[in-house]
């Protein structure tokens, strides 16, 4: 796993480094908040040690603006400071960190830290997970609804104009059927015609905005201003 540290004091990233190679992660050290915000945005790593009182942007700065980050909901932030009082600990945590710790830093306490983040950090990968395979089984719900509407509203229009055309092209009709079937047959072919062109505002829409199917809304609904019943036939 990557870890972001954050702190001035050049032995203190010394001490979390090599903690960190030990337990066989990586480090990303950074010299202050600055430093460390702009790292952040470039590697986006799961996890931050950030020291509270730095030069320039301190720890409570960066970890407000990972936070608001697009990745920041799923990294898991520990703040290290040598205040301890309880408005120093409400201060963290209004800022967003997960954790927090008190210097002097030991590296059996660091280590501590480093297994909480590893089993929230699993946790919150496996819900993500999980949260991806409802989404897509809901928009695969989508398709397959959408396929039985395509085809309840393309089918039933084609079949009566194939059966009139089938019926002028064999010569079984008279005059005044003939005309009728031509009727009937310019008729189902605008009602494939307006199902064709809603498909393509669909597809428009889809190219402007991604096509979801949340919240119990279908994701395509081919049913509004459309007559599916066949002339003489009940749905």
């Amino acid at each position: 796993m990557r870890v972001l540290i954050a702190d001035d004091d050049p032995l203190m990233r010394l001490l979390h480094e090599e903690v960190l190679r030990a337990c066989r992660h990586e480090p990303l050290p950074a010299r202050d908040g600055t430093e460390a915000w702009a790292l952040y945005q470039a590697e986006t790593p799961p996890m931050a040690i950030l020291d509270w009182q730095m030069p320039g942007m301190d720890g409570l700065e960066v970890c407000r603006r990972i936070r608001a980050h697009e990745a920041g909901d799923t990294t898991f932030v520990l703040v290290v400071t040598v205040r301890d009082a309880s408005e120093d600990l409400t201060a963290v945590l209004d800022a967003g960190a997960d954790d927090y710790m008190s210097k002097p830093v030991t590296p059996d306490n660091l280590k501590a830290r480093l297994r909480i983040a590893e089993r929230r950090i699993e946790v919150s990968l496996a819900r993500k997970a999980a949260e991806e395979k409802l989404r897509r089984a809901r928009y695969l719900a989508g398709i397959g609804e959408t396929t039985l509407a395509l085809h309840h509203e393309i089918n039933n229009p084609l079949a009566a104009l194939l059966t009139h055309a089938s019926l002028v092209e064999a010569g079984l009709t008279g005059e005044r059927e003939t005309r009728d079937s031509v009727s009937v047959m310019a008729e189902q072919a605008r009602r494939i015609a307006d199902v064709v062109k809603r498909l393509s505002a669909i597809e428009r829409e889809r190219r402007a905005a991604s096509v979801e199917y949340l919240n119990e809304t279908r994701m395509l609904d081919l049913s509004a201003g459309t007559d599916t019943d066949l002339p003489g036939k009940s749905r």
